[in-house]
């Protein structure tokens, strides 16, 4: 919060807070946001670490899922904060690869460092990771195998992937399956695609009975 005392901007910040300009100020960012990275680093992939969280009331979560991690974490710092909005945006726009996303942003942020270092303007450095992804999405469109949106075998393939991470990797076929067939169930065809609205999906949910006793209905 900032006021005026004879023309003269005050600024008002909370106890305890700290303000860093220039180099100093992009080396703090950077390392708050390589934090966040490296606290979900070892819960990446099939071997990944499950994380125990617990929270101010007492309450216990355990997961290996980046965004269920990112979002328990209390984060104050401004930089951080970016960090996990890349965690969120990719759960959104994807549904999975949160950890990964983050993971990936934060050795980014580490080469930009390094460049730092050397001198070279972040201006500079910001347009050359902006060519990067141009070039990134144009690989990808040139690799990508063509699949038609009723295959449900290769489907449900895709859906296998996301899982083998999660903690229902045991019993992935059978989820995907469900998966696979809710979505469609629920896939509309516009023209020459297919579009599916996920809120036309709802996931029931009810204690007592095992992962495999999971049943779809119409």
């Amino acid at each position: 919060m900032s006021a005026q005392a004879g023309g003269i901007p005050v600024l008002v910040l909370k106890e305890g807070s700290t303000r860093s300009r220039g180099r100093a100020a992009q080396h703090n960012n950077i390392m708050a946001a390589r934090m966040i990275a490296e606290a979900v680093r070892s819960s990446l992939g099939p071997k990944g670490m499950d994380k125990m969280l617990v929270d101010s009331l007492g309450d216990v979560t355990i997961t290996s899922d980046g965004r269920t991690i990112l979002d328990e974490i209390e984060v104050e710092h401004p930089a951080a904060k970016m960090m996990v909005e890349v965690a969120k945006t990719q759960d959104d726009e994807v549904g999975d690869g949160t950890t990964t996303s983050v993971i990936v942003a934060g050795e980014l942020l580490g080469k930009a460092e390094d460049l730092i270092n050397k001198n070279v303007h972040p201006t500079i450095i910001i347009d050359g990771y902006r060519k990067a992804a141009n070039k990134a999405l144009e690989t990808l469109e040139e690799i990508a195998i063509p699949v038609e949106p009723t295959d449900k075998e290769f489907l449900k393939k895709v859906a296998m992937t996301s899982m083998a991470s999660k903690l229902v990797a045991e019993n992935r076929e059978e989820l995907a399956e469900i998966a696979v067939d809710a979505v469609l169930h629920v896939a509309q065809k516009v023209g020459d695609e297919y579009r599916v609205d996920l809120d036309d999906i709802m996931v029931e949910k009810k204690p007592g009975e095992s992962i495999t006793d999971t049943k779809p209905r119409a």
